[in-house]
């Protein structure tokens, strides 16, 4: 994401063996810039932080599983920053990623704790740009995506994906409450908002509305 004249610039950096999305994205006036997701690789993502050149504002957490969050601990104690999200429900993920770690490969984990946790009706700022706040049960029960709607992107970790929507076998996911979720908070939303997402390509509210075989009838 980098068009020219955008507010907001963002790079992805692909971590942990199951390949998630870490998001750095920044506000290209200000150059303040978020760590989404930092599930592991940190040095992964330190390299890309020097490589882009953005100042690190915060580390913001969708959710509380393992790949998004093993590596937020590691992080803030190289950055210096707070963690930021998800919704407190997914307290009981971070203070067990260590062992959990284990079972993914991810050996490295650190339990971790959100210095702010987010609620529904809460901003986001990145640098001089703010994000409205949803709070999306049911992939997790904490579980927080960031909408910009003038913007027209929205952060959205594993509640939507190209195709698909996140997984409800986890503790304490419901198929039903991520059901809920993505049409009162997600499908209102104007068909060319962008959203990317915790794992594999972008897509737009749209082409989900329009096709992701989760979201008919």
């Amino acid at each position: 994401m980098n068009a020219q004249n955008s507010p907001l610039s963002a790079i992805i950096v692909p971590v942990t063996p199951l390949q998630q999305n870490c998001t750095i994205i920044w506000c290209t006036k200000t150059m303040k810039a978020v760590i989404i997701d930092p599930g592991g690789d940190i040095p992964n993502i330190l390299k890309a932080i020097e490589e882009t050149g953005v100042t690190p504002d915060k580390i913001v957490l969708t959710h509380g599983h393992i790949d998004h969050a093993g590596g937020a601990a590691a992080l803030k104690e190289e950055l210096g920053v707070d963690i930021v999200g998800p919704h407190e429900d997914d307290l009981f993920l971070l203070e067990t990623l260590a062992e959990t770690g284990s079972q993914y490969g991810i050996n490295d984990a650190q339990n971790c704790t959100s210095d702010q946790w987010l609620n529904d009706g809460d901003t986001l700022g990145v640098g001089d740009v703010n994000f409205d706040i949803r709070h999306c049960p049911g992939h997790s029960p904490g579980s927080v995506v960031f909408i910009n709607e003038d913007i027209k992107l929205a952060i959205v970790g594993d509640v939507l994906f190209s195709g698909s929507i996140g997984r409800t076998d986890l503790p304490r996911g419901n198929h039903q409450d991520l059901i809920n979720s993505i049409k009162e908070k997600l499908l209102p939303l104007a068909d060319d908002v962008t959203f990317i997402c915790g794992h594999g390509p972008t897509s737009t509210i749209g082409q989900e509305r329009a096709s992701n075989p989760f979201l008919q009838g």
